[in-house]
């Protein structure tokens, strides 16, 4: 993802603050944003592209034990959390871009069968960045992705992570008058 050249002033902003904004994009986990507050701790600003490899490189470099924990993290797509309002704020707001929030009971009864058999095939949810997708889209990947060896699968669920961080920071660090859109 290409983000402007937009600098995030750091000046007045302690750990807590950071680690509150940006603890976030990287779902329940926090340690991520802490982890990279401590490279930068003494910096003054940073451009939001900059902060975005940061970040990243943090998770890339994370052990798999964390990397595992980082996706099952993750809520299930149109999933138990969802239905019982569990959902973080964010991810509450990309389930329903992409309209999972109205998904029929058949897509329902699909998302939850898939939901099952992924979790069982690989120990994690299903993640995908569906902010631009349709249900019919996230379901036909959802049954592809099952086919996968479940280590390109790992690696698959992490690049969607990564993906998600993305647009969540962009997201976050958008003018005020773009965060809605």
């Amino acid at each position: 993802m290409k983000f402007d050249q937009q600098v995030i002033d750091l000046e007045q902003v302690s750990d807590v603050q950071f680690v509150q904004r940006f603890g976030g994009l990287y779902e329940h986990s926090p340690w991520v944003a802490e982890a990279v507050w401590s490279q930068i701790e003494e910096v003054t600003s940073i451009e939001v592209s900059d902060l975005a490899v940061r970040l990243r490189n943090v998770v890339d470099l994370a052990t798999d034990e964390q990397k595992m924990n980082l996706l099952r993290a993750h809520p299930e797509l149109a999933g138990k959390a969802a239905v019982q309002g569990e959902l973080t704020p964010e991810s509450t707001d990309e389930q329903s871009r992409a309209r999972l929030d109205l998904c029929s009971a058949e897509e329902f009864a699909m998302f939850q069968k898939l939901n099952t058999a992924y979790n069982e095939k690989f120990g994690f949810p299903f993640i995908m960045a569906v902010r631009n997708s349709t249900r019919e889209q996230i379901l036909c990947t959802f049954e592809s992705r099952l086919h996968n060896s479940v280590d390109d699968e790992f690696d698959t669920a992490l690049q969607q992570v990564h993906q998600i961080a993305a647009l969540r920071l962009a997201a976050e660090t958008a003018p005020d008058s773009d965060k809605n859109s």
